[in-house]
């Protein structure tokens, strides 16, 4: 039997094994379990501002409020639910002092991120309601323009340090699913033609 098969696999093999430990890697220490996971602690340094951890009771409500100081800018927000189970739901409304709606969103995922874009300086207010029927844990997040963050700009930056070996490992996880996918199609069709090689004996 032709040993082109099994190799490939192999290597294939080796490939999502390799990917598997540059993510794990990558991953902070103190990260053991869904519970622990925080965007915030994650991506340290991306952020201009995050909020202290605020827990919602259901239909009760939370406020956040952040000041932009740059005019003609993207802001980028998130919220995460940081003890999120299926079924949590919140409701997010964002205007500012004057009463001005940035616009009405609904989260019912851990994680939401939207970006508005400032035309000047302003004062934002989000309102939470939690929709659900549990209380939930929330932050929120800030960063005014992401873009030309440095946490982005610098490769040095934690941000950095942990994307670019995330960027590796998921190269390397889907090349190692091709490799794994094409070595198995030829054990199976050397197989093949082993078994029509013997009946024509």
């Amino acid at each position: 039997m032709k040993k082109r098969g099994p190799i490939i696999t192999i290597s294939g093999i080796v490939l999502i094994v390799v990917s598997l430990s540059i993510a794990v890697s990558t991953v902070p220490s103190n990260v053991t379990g869904p519970d622990d996971f925080s965007v915030s602690s994650l991506f340290e340094g991306m952020f201009d501002e995050i909020s202290n951890e605020i827990q919602i009771m259901p239909d009760d409500s939370a406020h956040f409020s952040y000041t932009t100081y740059s005019s003609d800018v993207p802001l980028l927000w998130g919220i995460q639910i940081l003890d999120y189970q299926d079924g949590d739901k919140l409701s997010i409304i964002i205007s500012n002092i004057f009463g001005d709606s940035y616009g009405t969103f609904v989260q019912d995922e851990p994680i939401l991120f939207e970006v508005l874009q400032i035309s000047q300086s302003d004062t934002l207010n989000l309102e939470i309601q939690n929709l659900g029927e549990r209380s939930v844990t929330v932050v929120a997040m800030f960063s005014e323009d992401p873009e030309n963050s440095e946490s982005l700009t610098n490769p040095n930056s934690p941000v950095m340090n942990m994307v670019l070996p995330l960027m590796i490992s998921g190269f390397l996880l889907v090349l190692g699913i091709i490799v794994l996918i094409v070595g198995i199609i030829v054990i199976l069709v050397d197989l093949k033609n082993n078994l029509d090689n013997k009946r024509n004996y």
